[in-house]
């Protein structure tokens, strides 16, 4: 069972629901596949750390081969070659890794070398397994880590998986739920909420994913245009988070508020008892 966690924008409350949905399930692994800005780490504090640099090939031009022809200048996409004062200048920050420069040399006057561009970390916080990536900064896209995350052991076992995926709907989004059983949107109760919420709204439809909707900071009483959106749209409401100061001081300063508060273990353990009857051939409750 592979659930990932996603929302329009950073601090609606995404790896607040990824970390205690993997801390109240048994044996689970939390993957952190936001690798720009991963912090699960911080709440999980995983030890036995295993580390592994991940690289991409990257085009270098050898000037003796290079006649000038510009064939890669003209096909790459990302203007990442040029040929400037009879000489062919790679800029590896801009670089997609594609390989397709290589190809159509008709030289071969261009081959590929490693770069490392990030690296992932495996580690145990008690009988969790906490998996995540890191991006170098400054590097154009964080995909090939994402895939490396994707790739591990333990997304084949059968163990429930929690997918804590990047702000946003960018290309690394998609990759982190390409191969999610379901998809937990995370959302506020405010109208940037809304455009934020619409945005992976339209992601999961694209990609066919079954997907609900946990509403976060919810104020009893007060209006909330995130939960009118769910309805007008007809799409399943798992469950609401109220706003609450005690859980956002636990959460604020690294705790796992399941671990740390009985009453939010139960709160967390009944959200994703709702979860995960909507996930597709799933009937096992892992909380």
């Amino acid at each position: 069972m592979k659930i990932a966690v996603l929302s329009g924008k950073g601090g609606t409350g995404k790896t607040l629901v990824a970390v205690n949905f993997a801390a109240v399930s048994k044996g689970s692994v939390y993957m952190d596949c936001d690798v720009e800005e991963p912090n699960g780490h911080l709440f999980f504090k995983p030890v036995e750390i295993l580390e592994e640099e991940i690289s991409v090939k990257i085009p270098q031009a050898d000037s003796e081969l290079c006649d000038g022809c510009r064939r890669c200048v003209d096909f790459c996409n990302f203007n990442a070659l040029a040929y400037i004062k009879d000489k062919l200048i790679v800029f590896d920050d801009v670089c997609h890794s594609c390989g397709g420069c290589v190809l159509v040399c008709p030289n071969g006057a261009l081959t590929e070398r490693d770069k490392v561009i990030g690296k992932v970390k495996k580690g145990g916080s008690g009988d969790v397994t906490v998996w995540t990536g890191i991006l170098n900064t400054g590097e154009a896209t964080g995909v090939p880590i994402i895939n490396r995350l994707l790739a591990a052991e333990e997304l084949r076992s059968g163990t429930p998986v929690f997918i804590d995926c990047p702000p946003g709907s960018a290309c690394i989004v998609m990759e982190s739920i390409k191969d999610a059983d379901y998809c937990v949107l995370v959302a506020e109760p405010t109208l940037f909420g809304v455009h934020n919420l619409n945005m992976v709204y339209e992601l999961v439809n694209l990609f066919g994913k079954p997907f609900g909707v946990i509403l976060n900071k919810c104020l009893e009483g007060e209006e909330n245009p995130a939960e009118k959106f769910c309805l007008e749209k007809d799409i399943k409401i798992l469950g609401r988070i109220p706003f609450d100061s005690e859980l956002g001081l636990l959460n604020s300063n690294g705790h796992i508020a399941a671990i740390e508060d009985e009453k939010y273990g139960k709160m967390f353990s009944s959200l994703l008892e709702e979860v995960i009857k909507e996930v597709p051939n799933e009937t096992t409750a892992y909380s």
